[in-house]
């Protein structure tokens, strides 16, 4: 019974931290780790990730065959590495905008962006051909680095200064 009621004014306590808003510097913080996160994705990419086409693009690929592929391997580590970046830019935009419908809309529109570029990516590697090695790059691009937090950040803080 005495351990009940500690864990319970115990959990209360935590419960109500969780739910104060966070100081600034706090969240700060956070966002800044959230974008170390991002960078150790783009350092360990070589580690973490199956993707041929890094060495790929990297050379003069203009000229050259599409390199060989595992195409269910390529489409899961791209998939994940679309996802560890979503849920860092995500946690990003909370930590700097501390606003859970701009997060939601966020969410939303990461959704629908690797949707839509999940399709030609899969086009690409399957029917590799050299005049479509441009778009794929670009395609390939939106997926594999956080360009959306990009052309997020500044969208939201221009909304929340006209709000």
């Amino acid at each position: 019974m005495e351990l009940c009621l500690c864990y319970g004014w115990f959990g209360s306590i935590v419960f109500q931290n969780l739910l104060s808003p966070m100081p600034k510097l706090s969240r700060y913080i956070f966002a800044f780790l959230l974008l170390l996160v991002l960078v150790a994705i783009r350092g360990f990419e070589d580690y973490l990730f199956y993707d041929p086409y890094l060495s790929f693009f990297e050379s003069d690929y203009l000229y050259m065959d599409s390199p060989r592929r595992e195409v269910a391997k390529l489409t899961f580590f791209t998939s994940l590495r679309y996802l560890l970046n979503t849920l860092a830019s995500l946690g990003i935009l909370y930590f700097i905008f501390n606003d859970k419908i701009m997060i939601k809309f966020a969410a939303l529109l990461f959704t629908v962006a690797f949707i839509l570029l999940i399709i030609p990516f899969l086009y690409f590697v399957i029917n590799p051909r050299q005049e479509d090695y441009y778009l794929f790059f670009n395609i390939r691009r939106f997926l594999i680095q956080p360009i959306l937090l990009i052309l997020l950040l500044p969208a939201f803080y221009y909304y929340k200064l006209k709000r």
